[in-house]
């Protein structure tokens, strides 16, 4: 639910809506009794005027359905067969965290709202049940009388045994599910259309154990966790109802929230960035699938040095650049996306059947996502239904679907978003959305008779359909010609699909209906029947030999997902010839045969080799050479990166694809490629010297002047800084200084003057100082984001000697002062007075404004600034007071761009603050910057750590691989820790943004400053 997106941006690429939006104008509010722009902003919050702050799309209305004080702060909503709405209330959210918020002892409640009348509105409310345990559950799924309920730890199956509405009997499904009390943990469950549970969990999940407590393992006993082997981050699962033959469908997530299943087994599913990065994605699920959040190989974050790396922070985000990474349906900038469904009714536009609804907190937003099949994946656009006009505290938590037809949706109602943080914990509303919201019609639910049950497996309604299914499926044989009815003479092609699953169950008739299905005119069917073949351990070889001829390149793909991990002699051969069909092109359709080879690399790469003969050589070729995995494959790769009319400086692809390759043989194929006689054969050493294991190289004359040449050629690039940190050469002190000076790119300057004072450079760095102003200032700017003793040992002689420029000494004194030991430092300086006097001014700024509140509290004893106590009034009346945006501006730079961007502008280290105006109202904005501990953004949380020689370092982890930690510290500045020189990692108790930030300014500056901030928001 609420979750961490802060900020984000939408691309300006995005296609517009495929719908015309009915805008709500002060006119057509008149019209209904409302002009909102004569409301007071407390009147704009009460419920009777919730509706009016709502456009929605044409044809359709929108309601309120219920609100406080019947239900508050809803996280996550199913509907029953008889229309009810189910909430998970979280007015106990992160009460851990805010242990003086208010909060119920008895626990959060599982709410059941009732329109018993049919006016459209809820008029009675029952407590299914309620307990600390279920304290702010991110998911409910109602399956006849049971109640999945997804609370990390655990995963709850409630049981209703005598049909009073509350839970009699509570049993575990699942527990040992990482981030209790956290956003990014296990979401709710799905009932699919074979008969299976389908869920996910978010990267704070970790792993999974059944309700023993023992590991789960998934059908191939591999343990289900997150350590890379092979799975990692958020996951999306597939299991029976009673949690056994549990899978793993794809991996490498973020925290993908809520998966949709469609009737013929398709999978989808939105997906978060790390907070500001405009990379929220909305997925379609290739089965097996890596989507890249974190490497692949090595779990290094998306951030760190990589060749080939991409150029645009969006893409960058999920490795699009790397073999074996899923590409996304579609990438919607900013945003915090949570609930998500499949909309298989008829009552909304033709525009949203058949395709994704889903809830946007973070833009104000219910909207779809109609898609486009194209190759063997798939386009989308971006369609809204329900949009916010001037209420930011609209925040639209999950979507469902009732028996009627018509949209439901939970608004969590607050001014942020979540991520740990909750402004208000007293409203809280459902709406309804339909053709007529003022009455509200359930359709007589039955199924008594086996066709009573065939029509409620047609409604729009999961629970509707999942009683319809057991029903059906509990009666065996005796339904078939009545399924078969359905099946082959429905004009409802998804009908026709959940007909022919529940004939898949049938005892000793599940391969008959999957051949039917697979030759049917429908690919969609044909796809499915791939899908239930698979679940029912068929041999599907037979299938594949069909498909390799079929048209659809949905149905190959498909095809080659059924010959994963497939023992069949006859495998690598068809795999062969669906990989001939490869048109260089479809990267769902190369990742497909990637997710095909897995494990077969070597006889499947094998058998497209003797296919395609000395043909290979060609772009579809080249694509699978670059995602093989097979040993076979690193001797063409060479072949490709020599080849006179491929120039390798803009196909660096294939020298990253060394870095997927295991085989010890690679070593001595990246050792045949430093010498040759290609156009820019420079370019090609320098890559291989970087992708070559060094561990145990043999330092041979050779490779000795293929380093030379390599840095001579590399001078004033990352990779000659990469070349010197990987082979530690030491004996270019002088370029390194030249480009800590001279470069024009920031990072490289800091990565420059790093390694040459781990290079002991100090004396180089302590003469140029003195040659001329302007060199010293970029040289001392470059160093001071460095917590390494050496440099703050440098810089502090450079303070104290009065032989040196003042103002050097003075940006010296300020960067002295960067980071964890550097303000504690400085601040030891000036308390035991040997700070120079001329100094005083430049600490002074730096220490009042240190993020660490305890050096800032003795700062501003030491200078006389009071407890440094905010004269401001309350939240409440500070947003009635008018800002300035443009004076608002000026504060940011002032105060808050050495910590935020805003449109590239700014130091990159906190979130993103490019678009924090759709993420929080005025309100959230006022206790984000007053109370920054209360809602730490996730991904952005400190750590201290300390390494052995004496070192601390305090940041956010920005990447974690087997061997190294990487740190962005306070400026942006990144540090690299080997984990074996790692003594202790301990959390920081504190947001590392600092408490008292707006102690200096007076009440009108930070009113401008929240007025500003609230005006960054998308763009249209």
């Amino acid at each position: 639910m609420k979750k961490d997106s802060l900020k984000k941006y939408r691309y300006l690429s995005l296609v517009p809506a495929l719908i015309f939006l009915a805008w709500i104008t002060p006119k057509t509010l008149k019209n209904i009794g409302i002009d909102r722009s004569k409301l007071t902003e407390e009147q704009k919050r009460l419920p009777e005027n919730a509706v009016s702050a709502l456009k929605v799309a044409d044809g359709l209305q929108v309601g309120l359905f219920a609100s406080e004080p019947m239900m508050t702060n809803p996280t996550n909503m199913d509907i029953d067969h008889k229309g009810r709405v189910w909430i998970t209330e979280a007015y106990n959210y992160r009460i851990n965290l805010h242990p003086d918020h208010p909060h119920k002892a008895a626990g959060d409640r599982i709410l059941i709202l009732e329109d018993t009348n049919g006016d459209g509105k809820a008029d009675t409310s029952k407590v299914f049940y309620q307990d600390t345990s279920i304290n702010a559950a991110l998911g409910i799924a109602v399956l006849g009388n049971k109640v999945i309920v997804s609370c990390s730890p655990n995963v709850f199956v409630l049981t209703d045994t005598d049909g009073d509405d509350k839970a009699d009997k509570k049993e575990v499904l699942f527990t040992g599910i990482g981030g209790e009390q956290h956003d990014h943990a296990i979401h709710a469950f799905t009932f699919g259309p074979d008969g299976k549970l389908y869920f996910n969990m978010g990267n704070a999940g970790d792993s999974i154990h059944d309700k023993n407590g023992n590991v789960v393992r998934d059908i191939e006993g591999t343990p289900v966790n997150g350590k890379g082997k092979p799975y990692r981050q958020g996951m999306v699962f597939r299991c029976d109802m009673d949690g056994s033959n549990f899978e793993v469908l794809a991996n490498n997530f973020r925290n993908n929230y809520e998966v949709a299943a469609d009737a013929y087994g398709n999978l989808w599913q939105s997906d978060n960035d790390d907070d500001g990065n405009r990379g929220v994605r909305i997925n379609y699920i290739l089965e097996y699938g890596n989507y890249g959040y974190t490497d692949e190989m090595t779990g290094a974050g998306w951030r760190s040095r990589r060749v080939n790396m991409e150029d645009s922070i969006p893409i960058q985000h999920w490795h699009l650049n790397d073999p074996g990474v899923v590409p996304n349906l579609l990438q919607t900038g900013s945003g915090s996306p949570t609930g998500m469904l499949i909309y298989e009714g008829n009552l909304l536009p033709a525009t949203f059947q058949g395709q994704m609804i889903h809830a946007e907190p973070g833009h104000n937003v219910v909207r779809s996502y109609p898609v486009k099949k194209s190759g063997a994946g798939y386009t989308a656009q971006i369609a809204n239904i329900v949009e916010s006009v001037d209420d930011e505290w609209f925040r639209p938590s999950d979507v469902c679907i009732a028996p009627d037809g018509s949209l439901f949706i939970s608004d969590w109602y607050d001014p942020g978003v979540g991520g740990h943080q909750v402004g208000d914990l007293d409203r809280g509303r459902v709406f309804r959305v339909a053709r007529n919201t003022t009455n509200y019609s359930v359709p007589a639910f039955s199924v008594n008779t086996t066709l009573d049950a065939i029509k409620e497996l047609e409604n729009p309604n999961l629970a509707t359909r999942y009683m319809a299914w057991q029903k059906l499926h509990g009666q065996g044989n005796a339904v078939e010609n009545d399924l078969v009815n359905v099946f082959n003479n429905s004009d409802n092609r998804r009908f026709r699909a959940r007909a022919f699953w529940l004939l898949t169950k049938l005892p000793g008739k599940g391969s008959e209906y999957v051949n039917k299905a697979f030759s049917d005119k429908n690919e969609d069917l044909r796809t499915a029947a791939f899908k239930a073949a698979r679940e029912l351990k068929m041999d599907v070889i037979a299938m594949v030999k069909q498909a390799v001829n079929d048209p659809s390149p949905q149905v190959r793909r498909e095809a080659l997902i059924a010959l994963r991990h497939n023992p069949s002699p006859e495998a690598p051969a068809l795999w062969a010839t669906l990989a001939q069909q490869y048109d260089g092109k479809d990267r769902w359709y190369l990742e497909a045969l990637g997710v095909s080879a897995d494990r077969q690399w070597d006889s499947y790469f094998a058998a497209w080799k003797q296919k395609a003969g000395d043909n290979w050589n060609n772009p579809a070729g080249r694509d699978i050479v670059w995602r093989s995995r097979a040993k076979a494959a690193l001797p063409l790769l060479a072949s490709i990166i020599q080849d006179p009319n491929i120039d390798p400086a803009t196909n660096l692809k294939f020298f990253r694809a060394f870095d997927f390759q295991t085989d010890p043989s690679k070593q001595q194929t990246l050792l045949s490629l430093l010498s040759g006689n290609h156009p820019d054969q420079k370019t090609i050493t320098t890559y291989a010297l970087l992708q070559l294991d060094t561990t145990n190289l043999a330092m041979t004359d050779d490779i000795k002047g293929a380093i030379e040449r390599s840095l001579e050629a590399s001078k004033g690039t990352g990779q000659f800084l990469d070349l010197l940190s990987r082979y530690k050469i030491k004996t270019k002190n002088a370029e390194l200084l030249n480009m800590a000076v001279q470069n024009q790119d920031e990072d490289l300057r800091e990565m420059a003057s790093k390694i040459l004072i781990a290079n002991n450079g100090a004396s180089l760095v302590k003469s140029a100082v003195h040659k001329d102003t302007a060199t010293a200032l970029r040289l001392v700017s470059a160093l001071g984001g460095s917590e390494d003793p050496k440099v703050k040992d440098m810089l502090q002689s450079l303070l104290m000697d009065k032989t040196v420029n003042i103002k050097v000494r003075q940006k010296a004194t300020q960067m002295y002062g960067n980071g964890y030991t550097g303000q504690e430092k400085l601040m030891n300086l000036v308390s035991s007075k040997k700070l120079p006097a001329e100094l005083r001014s430049s600490a002074e700024k730096s220490l009042l404004k240190a993020w660490r509140s305890d050096i800032q509290s003795q700062a501003k004893a030491f200078f006389n600034q009071g407890a440094g106590k905010s004269s401001l009034q309350p939240v409440g009346a500070l947003i009635k007071l008018n800002g300035q945006p443009y004076s608002g501006k000026q504060m940011f730079t002032n105060v808050c761009s050495s910590c935020h961007q805003v449109n590239n502008n700014g130091i990159d280290f906190g979130p993103n603050l490019s678009e924090i105006g759709a993420k929080y109202a005025k309100e959230g904005l006022y206790e984000a910057i007053l109370h920054p501990d209360a809602g730490i953004a996730f991904g952005y949380e400190g750590y201290v750590f300390k390494t052995k020689d004496g070192n601390q370092v305090v940041g956010y982890v920005t990447s974690e691989s087997k061997d190294d930690i990487s740190v962005k510290m306070i400026g942006g500045t990144v540090s690299k820790i080997k984990k074996a020189d790692l003594v202790s990692k301990q959390a920081y108790p504190h947001s590392l943004m600092p408490e008292g930030l707006v102690a200096g300014m007076k009440q009108q500056q930070v009113v401008d400053l929240i007025e500003y901030l609230s005006t960054l928001k998308k763009k249209s």
